[in-house]
Order: structure tokens, then sequence, then C-alpha cells
């Protein structure tokens, strides 16, 4: 084995270890931290300096993140005006393995007279963070795997899991779901899965083909080219659906009846009863509807609860939109 990676799997094994430790370790502390947090009214002020402030940053992202309102305040900035951030009715979760930072020393009596609970997370309870605050998650590592024990290294990880536990924990007790989430993360997978609907997605108005059942084939298939559609919704008087013509359609009743085709009626050549998508469900229980039954459909038109088309979804703008099928999601 290399040196390089005797090291590397030396520094990871150290650091399992630790977190091991700190799982044990955890006690009625840390649900008394939790039970504060879900019952918290304000937001959450993750504070620390130097590396402690990096993992407090990501801290503060994944519990906002996850339905607590979190923030991250750098020391030095809230001494020169950036305090003002934090308000009563706010806790402060303030991280620090030694606990003696001077940033966060000369922080702590302004900062506790803005908040209304001070939670420390750090190595040392004796530390001045540790007799300044009301809640205590304790951090303490055996050592750092720094080869020089100086490098903070094992006792940023442990705070980095414990955040994460405790966001989790909080999140859990909360009873936050994959919907709350996503609504937090429009932008990502999973938001666009739990929140976009079909009717954010439909071709309507001028690129939505509709015709008759009264026509031709020739009216329906300039219909289609008008509209730059993949099919027509076919309507009789009521404006009811009662079938779709197709590309596909089209070509083989070319093929069946000849250049006559043109001028036959449409319902001769429409497809009846066809596959469509009732009231306005999620965009991702419609790509599934693409992707069941043994043909493939690259458009489908929706209906609303009388059977009237209001457009036409296709499965390239869910694509597009990245709402991916099933089994490219399985892959």
């Amino acid at each position: 084995m290399s040196p390089a990676r005797a090291h590397a799997r030396r520094v990871l094994t150290e650091e399992a270890e630790a977190l091991c430790l700190l799982a044990e370790r955890l006690d009625d502390e840390f649900d008394a931290v939790v039970e504060h947090l879900v019952g918290l009214t304000g937001r959450v002020v993750v504070s620390g300096m130097g590396k402690s402030g990096h993992i407090g940053r990501k801290i503060a992202a994944t519990l906002a993140s996850t339905g607590t309102p979190a923030f991250f305040l750098h020391p030095a900035e809230a001494m020169h005006g950036d305090l003002g951030m934090a308000a009563l009715g706010d806790t402060a979760l303030v991280l620090s393995n030694s606990g003696e930072s001077d940033e966060l020393r000369a922080l702590l009596p302004a900062l506790k007279r803005r908040v209304t609970c001070l939670i420390a997370m750090t190595g040392r309870r004796d530390s001045t963070l540790g007799r300044a605050a009301e809640l205590i998650l304790d951090t303490s590592v055996p050592k750092e795997a720094c080869p020089l024990n100086l490098a903070p290294t094992t006792s940023t990880t442990a705070m980095l899991a414990l955040g994460d536990a405790l966001a989790v924990a909080v999140m859990e007790a909360r009873g936050f779901h994959s919907e709350d989430y996503a609504k937090l993360h429009p932008a990502g997978s999973l938001g666009r899965r739990l929140l976009l609907k079909v009717s954010d997605l439909i071709r309507r108005g001028d690129e939505l083909a509709v015709v008759s059942d009264t026509v031709t084939v020739h009216d329906a298939m300039t219909a289609i080219t008008r509209a730059r559609a993949g099919l027509a919704c076919i309507v009789d008087r009521e404006g009811k659906l009662v079938g779709v013509l197709s590309d596909g359609d089209s070509r083989r009743f070319f093929v069946e009846i000849g250049p006559e085709a043109w001028d036959r009626p449409v319902t001769e050549a429409m497809t009846k009863n066809p596959r469509l998508i009732e009231g306005d469900p999620l965009a991702a229980e419609a790509m599934e509807s693409f992707e069941s039954g043994p043909v493939r459909f690259g458009d489908m038109p929706v209906v609303d609860s009388a059977s009237r088309p209001v457009g036409v979804l296709t499965l390239k703008d869910l694509v597009r939109a990245g709402i991916l099928p099933p089994s490219s999601q399985r892959e």
C-alpha cells in the first residue's frame, strides 16, 4: 500500500471511530435541543470562526432546506453591524471546538442580548462558550486526524455530522415530508417532480390543433401544420374529444387509401378512444402515462372534466422540464 493511501485510511478510520463515540455519547441534552428547535418561532442564527464557521454555514443551509429557518452570521462582521440580523425570538447556534475563539468571546455578550437561547456546539463544556450557553452539544474528539494534532479535522467532521443529525432529528420531529422539501427546492429534480403540474407544460392556444369531426383529413392536417403540433384533437359539436389524428395515423391512412385519403372524413383516419390526460395531475404522473402501455406516444391530449381538450402535452416538453422517465431514473 502506498504511503498516501495508508495516511488516507488512517484519517478515515480515526474520524469514523470518533463519530461512533459521538453517537454513543448523545444524551438528554440533544433531545432538549431538538425539542427547542421544533418549538422555535424565530430563526437559528449559526455562527463560528475559521473552519468551524465553514461547517456552520453548511449546517445553517441544511437546517433551512429541511424546514428550520436559519442563516449564518460571521462573528467579525456581526461586531460591525451584522448583529442586527439577529432578533429576539431567535436562537443562536455557535460552533467552536475550543470555545475560546477571540472573535466569539467578544461576540457572546452582545449576541446573548439579541437572542432568546444560546446553543453551543463545542468540544469543551468548561470553555467560555460552554459556560455562556443554555444548551450544549458536545463534539469533543479524542484527537485530530492531523498528524500534528493541530489542524481542525476530526473535530470539524464531528460538528458536520452532528449538525446533519440535528437537522434530520428536527425535521422528523416536525413531520417534514418530501412535499415540504420540494417546496424549498423548486429548481431541483425532486421539486420539479413534486411541484410541476401538467398545466405548467401543456401547449395551448395557437399551438393546439382542434378540429370538428365533420372535417376532412386534409383540413385536420392543415390544422396540425399551422399549430406545428404532433396531433389534432377531433371534437364533436359539443366540443368533446372523440379522437385524435396524429402524423402516424395520417401516414397509415394514406398507405391504405391512397391519394384520395385527403378528402375522406377525418373520423375514418383518427384514433378513437385515445390515451389522454384528465384534469391537472403532476407532470411526473403524466410521464408515467407516457411510459406505460405497449405503444409509446410523443403527444397526448389533455382534457377537462367535460372531456373538452384544453391542451396537448408532449414527451419532449416533459423531458425538457427535467421530468425524466422512471426507466431513466432507475438507470
